[in-house]
């Protein structure tokens, strides 16, 4: 089961954290996998770390907020694989601040890259998905895109509208067998809270990590390799019967 064997598979920014263990976990389940990142250095060392355990995996220097060069990056996954079978929109960037704090080009950043770069990165798939019979498309969404977040007004912006166009994607390509869901993580522990809580609080980091783990009602944060593993289910071919849906894995942050 979750086999992902001759399945060619694209991740954006793949270079650390939840990307990274996506396109590692995916290539363990057999798929050749494309590592999109803009740190060209940190993709070819996923790259390298997938290669070295006898995966396939080839990395792409790729911005998703450039038109150009997401056609690029999608152009050299033709000369390689010529056909793409499932595509995960991780890529994205953070922002802290209210509708007050937040200015023009704070949301103009969050937007490039978290909305707009999903769009490019699945306006480019979806056509090589349809030449190739079907295909599965992954978002990365938040739960600040079903409930609200002290703070995080532009990223909860972006995430509402990963969530949005995950649904409309579902809904225009079920005919053509493109399945599209997203996941909503709540906190995952990741290099970027690591470096957040360092440059932010210094000298405070394990009373920050605990209050920010706290927050989970199962008193810890997710794993990337956690959310990777509910990623292969949503594209494996096991989840067939399953789109246009949003998957919470949160520690019960919903529940409560």
């Amino acid at each position: 089961m979750f086999r992902l064997d001759g399945k060619v598979a694209a991740v954006t920014g793949a270079g650390s954290g939840i990307g990274r263990a996506i396109a590692k976990t995916f290539s363990s389940a057999g798929a050749r996998v494309f590592v999109l990142e803009r740190d060209t250095t940190a993709g070819e060392e996923t790259a390298a770390n997938i290669r070295a355990k006898g995966g396939m995996a080839t990395a792409i220097a790729c911005d998703v907020a450039s038109a150009e060069s997401v056609q690029t990056a999608f152009g050299a996954i033709d000369l390689e694989a010529s056909r793409l079978d499932i595509l995960v929109n991780n890529a994205g960037i953070v922002h802290i601040g209210t509708v007050e704090s937040t200015s023009e080009a704070d949301l103009d950043r969050i937007y490039a890259v978290n909305v707009k770069g999903l769009f490019l990165c699945s306006q480019a798939a979806v056509p090589r998905m349809k030449k190739a019979g079907g295909g599965a498309i992954l978002n990365l969404a938040s739960i600040a895109s079903l409930i609200g977040l002290v703070d995080r007004f532009a990223y909860s912006m972006s995430k509402g509208a990963v969530l949005a166009m995950t649904r409309s994607i579902a809904v225009d390509f079920i005919g053509d067998k493109i399945r599209c869901n997203c996941v909503c993580p709540a906190r995952v522990h990741t290099p970027l809270v690591d470096g957040y809580l360092k440059n932010t609080y210094p000298g405070r980091e394990p009373e920050l990590f605990k209050q920010l783990s706290e927050y989970q009602p199962l008193g810890r944060m997710g794993t990337p390799e956690e959310v990777a593993a509910l990623a292969l289910y949503l594209c494996s071919d096991e989840a067939s019967f399953i789109t246009g849906q949003a998957y919470p894995i949160d520690g019960g942050v919903l529940v409560f």
